[in-house]
């Protein structure tokens, strides 16, 4: 089985991140990964964007332009990305960043609130594990050794002391996404 994702937002937004977890992820479990980032020129506040395939087989090419799922951040990613959701697909965002949700009838569509969540826990740089959280949950990946081993691995060790608290943001992301009728 492959599965083909798009993270899209702005730059800060912990999209590189995010995918770069989730593709270590895979990795852990044996799986055939491909992380593919895009940005701007701009540091932060310009738009980023990377797909991860996640596969049992090889993966041909890391370029793809339709997607399994999209975790779409930003109206711009929105207009951008949304009608490359393969039939069948998903979209999650959260309606922080989304003025015009998306409204297509032959994917799922999923709600996260990830910045009112970080909001109440007071850390900002906890949203994208939020968010993170509610993809695992619809991926099916639980195993919290696994994201935990991905998050060594991605983490600098200065900040392994902040692994609790991601996973426990990960825990409450799978907890707060919302399927929309």
């Amino acid at each position: 089985m492959t599965t083909e994702i798009i993270i899209a937002g702005f730059g800060g937004q912990g999209v590189l991140s995010m995918g770069k977890i989730l593709a270590y992820t895979g990795l852990m479990a044996d799986k055939n990964v491909s992380w593919f980032p895009s940005y701007g020129p701009e540091q932060r506040g310009g738009t980023a964007n990377c797909t991860v395939i996640i596969s049992d087989e090889d993966i041909s090419s890391p370029i793809i332009d339709s997607y399994d799922v999209a975790i779409i951040l930003n109206q711009p990613s929105m207009e951008r990305f949304e009608s490359h959701v393969k039939a069948g697909g998903a979209i999650i965002y959260d309606p922080y960043g989304i003025m015009t949700p998306p409204n297509r009838t032959d994917i799922d569509i999923y709600s996260i609130a990830a910045m009112d969540e970080a909001a109440k826990v007071g850390n900002a740089k906890a949203f994208n594990m939020f968010v993170l959280g509610g993809l695992l949950r619809i991926l099916g990946i639980t195993d919290e050794e696994v994201v935990g081993a991905a998050l060594r691995k991605t983490l600098p060790e200065r900040h392994h002391g902040l692994i609790p608290m991601n996973i426990e943001a990960l825990r409450k992301g799978a907890e707060i996404i919302e399927k929309k009728a």
